[in-house]
């Protein structure tokens, strides 16, 4: 555990990405392959499973520390953070014995024989290993008892650091940890082991992949979000539109266009006569969904299929999406969202949700990796494999929908129309692309007439959703941001007030601790946000917040409304666990209206106007 304990405490200790895959070839080297394994699983983002609740891990700390409720509460707030809590207040240890034993006896002999036992065996078990575990010890043995273990260290730099340990390519390694951190398969270190092997002979690449195993996946980078990009995420005139497409990406016709799916990624894997679902979390899902199970079942040995997983939508009146002969359209995430929550799959739930696949990719055929062909061959393959399973009866393979569009201007109109379709916008992918691993944007420009450069998937979303809302409570972040306040609770008017005195009204009710009036003009609260102002701009509305704090609730206080905020976010549906009878997608804070007085801010009935246009865009 120590010397975990010690890379821990390094990683965090730095913002250098060659400090951190020093510090991880370095423990590699010098921690046996079972270590290594639990290692990587941690830092490459495995879960694990919670062993405590909270309220109980907090009363053991209260306990052993010997203070009192509230000054353990005051503690929690000025660190931000409670496993760093815990371990600051604990006394002093009485012996080192923890640190000596290892990071895989602590896993396996120690903390998940606890699964499943009683609240008091925990209890004891976790009273003993504070004793013989310095500060850092404890910090991670609460992070991996109560199940929230993260460190400042990305996949991508885990995958770097073991390719130059073990001196292959970090595309090989990253392709061999699929599936590594998915929970139902914890880490050995014959796994680990595997991650380090010789490169592969040609023609023997599938020699020690395991048949469930998926390929890492392609993922689009956002237009919009580089310099110079700004026109292409806003409302403005198709031909302005056209001509910075145009100037951005070269001509429409060198891109393949699709409509972007609101749904889970995934991809379904047939080989040795058996078919897996995987989520692009590299979580396996395949008994979740026994419809795709079925699809795949059809497919031929060796087939791997990129694509999204829909709640699809039929009915009388419900039209087809433009460039599909699929009836219906995408339901609501929500809708799969319920699908994915429910511990039982029996048939109410099968029909109320029906999940489907909607193909994107071929990624392999006939057990042959096809993603270093170009992107029009790989779609050709995939529409020749729908071909051929179609052609009998049982389950369809359905294919996303090509867009048809020789210039930026008619791509443009098709994706003005996304949301009322149920989508979330367009997928450009370039028709000389490779399917690349992760996030990869190396696309030379519109006047490269050669191969080289050419990798990019772009997600051409629509432009998000907005409402002004106005500030009512707030609570202090976590980590760095433990000593301000940064995430925050608004509200809408119930009605538009009839101006600036009737608004004020309000606010000085609210001062006074005056409960609403039913049916009189009140704030209701709506949603809350915690991302999307700089850190300069997070001072100033903390400044704000403690000069019109009315009331304290815990770490929740509650605030004089006196700022009204612009709400960006993707999609709004109607909840009947919200007092405002409305739940938003993604929200962000777009930026302070300070211009903006309080009785300007939004009302229900502009959440209503939004849910009725957007129904179908959660």
């Amino acid at each position: 555990m120590k010397r975990f304990a010690d890379l821990f405490a390094e990683l965090d200790a730095t913002t250098a990405t060659s400090a951190k895959v020093k510090a991880l070839q370095r423990y590699l080297g010098a921690v046996d392959d079972a270590d290594a394994a639990w290692a990587v699983y941690f830092l490459s983002g495995g879960k694990p499973r919670q062993l405590i609740k909270t309220a109980q891990l907090r009363a053991l700390a209260e306990e052993a520390s010997g203070l009192p409720a509230w000054l353990f509460d005051a503690s929690y707030q000025a660190v931000g953070d409670l496993a760093e809590t815990i371990a600051l207040v604990l006394p002093a240890p009485e012996s080192a014995d923890g640190l000596a034993t290892s990071l895989s006896d602590w896993m396996e002999q120690r903390l998940l024989p606890l699964r499943g036992q009683r609240d008091e065996v925990v209890a004891v078990a976790l009273r003993a290993w504070w004793r013989e575990l310095d500060a850092t010890g404890r910090f991670l043995l609460v992070k991996l008892v109560g199940g929230g273990f993260r460190v400042g260290v990305s996949k991508l730099l885990v995958q770097r650091a073991i390719a130059q340990h073990a001196g292959i390519d970090a595309k090989q390694v990253a392709a061999r940890m699929m599936g590594f951190t998915d929970g139902k398969r914890l880490p050995t270190a014959a796994q680990y082991r595997s991650l380090l092997a010789p490169a592969e002979a040609p023609g023997d690449q599938y020699a020690a992949r395991e048949p469930s195993q998926p390929y890492p996946f392609f993922l689009a980078s956002p237009l919009g979000m580089d310099a110079g990009d700004d026109l292409l995420g806003m409302e403005v005139a198709s031909t302005d539109i056209a001509q910075a497409m145009q100037a951005r990406l070269g001509p429409a016709t060198d891109w393949l266009a699709e409509w972007k799916f609101d749904g889970i990624r995934g991809q379904l894997v047939k080989r040795a006569g058996q078919v897996w679902v995987w989520s692009r979390g590299e979580e396996l899902m395949s008994e979740r969904f026994p419809e795709l199970q079925t699809l795949a079942q059809r497919w031929p040995d060796g087939t791997v299929v990129d694509g999204e997983i829909l709640v699809w939508a039929e009915g009388d009146g419900v039209s087809a999406l433009p460039g599909s002969d699929r009836p219906g359209r995408p339901a609501p995430f929500a809708l799969l969202q319920q699908r994915i929550g429910r511990k039982t799959r029996n048939a109410k739930v099968l029909a109320d949700a029906p999940v489907s696949f909607m193909a994107y990719d071929l990624l392999e055929a006939d057990a042959q990796d096809l993603r270093a062909q170009p992107q029009t061959e790989r779609r050709a393959r995939l529409e020749a494999l729908a071909a051929e399973v179609n052609a009998v009866t049982g389950p369809r393979l359905w294919l996303s929908p090509r867009i048809e569009g020789s210039d930026w201007s008619t791509l443009a109109e098709q994706r003005s129309k996304a949301r009322e379709l149920g989508v979330e916008g367009l997928m450009l992918k370039h028709r000389r692309s490779s399917y690349g691993t992760g996030r990869q944007k190396r696309w030379a420009g519109p006047n490269t007439d050669t191969d080289e450069g050419v990798l990019a998937w772009w997600k051409w979303k629509i432009d998000p959703l907005n409402i002004d809302g106005v500030l009512i409570y707030a609570q202090a972040g976590h980590g760095r941001r433990a000593s301000v306040y940064t995430d925050y609770t608004f509200a809408v008017w119930n009605r538009a007030p009839a101006g600036a005195a009737e608004a004020q009204a309000v606010v000085d009710a609210i001062a006074r601790r005056e409960p609403a009036v039913p049916g009189a003009l009140q704030l209701v609260a709506f949603t809350k946000a915690y991302s999307g102002l700089t850190d300069d701009e997070f001072k100033a509305v903390d400044t704000v917040i403690r000069q019109h704090t009315l009331e304290k609730f815990g770490p929740v206080r509650s605030v004089r409304p006196t700022l009204v905020f612009e709400l960006a976010f993707e999609g709004i549906a109607r909840s009947t666990r919200h007092k405002s009878g409305v739940a938003l997608r993604f929200p962000r804070m777009q930026r302070i209206r300070y211009d903006k007085p309080l009785h300007e801010a939004s009302t229900l009935p502009d959440l209503e106007a939004l849910l009725g246009a957007n129904a179908g865009a959660v």
